[in-house]
C-alpha cells in the first residue's frame, strides 16, 4: 500500500511500486488512499519502475511520476458487451498493452467478473509480463 521496494537480480535492479485503489479514500478506514508520492519518496530515477495500480485511469499520474511501466485491472475488460464502451469513458484502456506519454500501460482483463457472474465479449486471462533489461 503505497510503498516501493526495489528488486535486484544479480547486477540488474527494478523498483516494484503499489499504490492504493483511487476510490479508497472513501472507504473510511484511516490510511487507506492513493499516494503515489509515499510510494516514489526517495526513489532513485535511474533505477526502472514498475507501478501496479487497480484502475488504468491512475496511469496520468503515473505518467507525470516517470513510471516507465503501470500494470493494472478494474476493467474486466468490459466484461459485458456493450458495457465495454461506458468504461472506455471512465479508464483510458480496457485492457492490452497501451502508452500514456513515455508511460507504457497494461491492462489485464482478469479471471473474475464484477456484478453478474459472466462475460460477453471479453475473454478472462492471467497475464505473465516478463521484464527483459535493454
Amino acid at each position: 500500500r503505497n510503498e516501493r521496494v526495489p528488486i535486484v537480480r544479480g547486477g540488474a535492479s527494478v523498483d516494484l511500486a503499489g499504490i492504493d485503489d483511487r476510490t479508497a479514500i472513501s472507504s473510511g478506514v484511516p490510511g487507506h488512499g492513493a499516494d503515489l508520492d509515499a510510494a516514489l519518496d526517495g526513489r532513485d530515477d535511474a533505477v526502472p519502475l514498475v507501478l501496479l495500480a487497480h484502475q488504468p485511469v491512475q496511469v496520468e499520474q503515473a505518467a507525470a511520476a516517470g513510471v516507465g511501466l503501470q500494470l493494472s485491472g478494474h476493467t474486466h475488460g468490459g466484461q459485458l458487451w456493450p458495457f465495454d464502451y461506458a468504461v472506455r469513458l471512465d479508464q483510458p484502456a480496457v485492457q492490452g498493452l497501451s502508452r500514456v506519454g513515455d508511460t507504457q500501460l497494461y491492462v489485464t482483463t482478469g479471471a473474475g467478473f464484477w456484478g453478474p457472474p459472466m462475460r460477453i465479449g471479453a475473454r478472462p486471462e492471467v497475464a505473465v509480463v516478463e521484464l527483459r533489461a535493454p
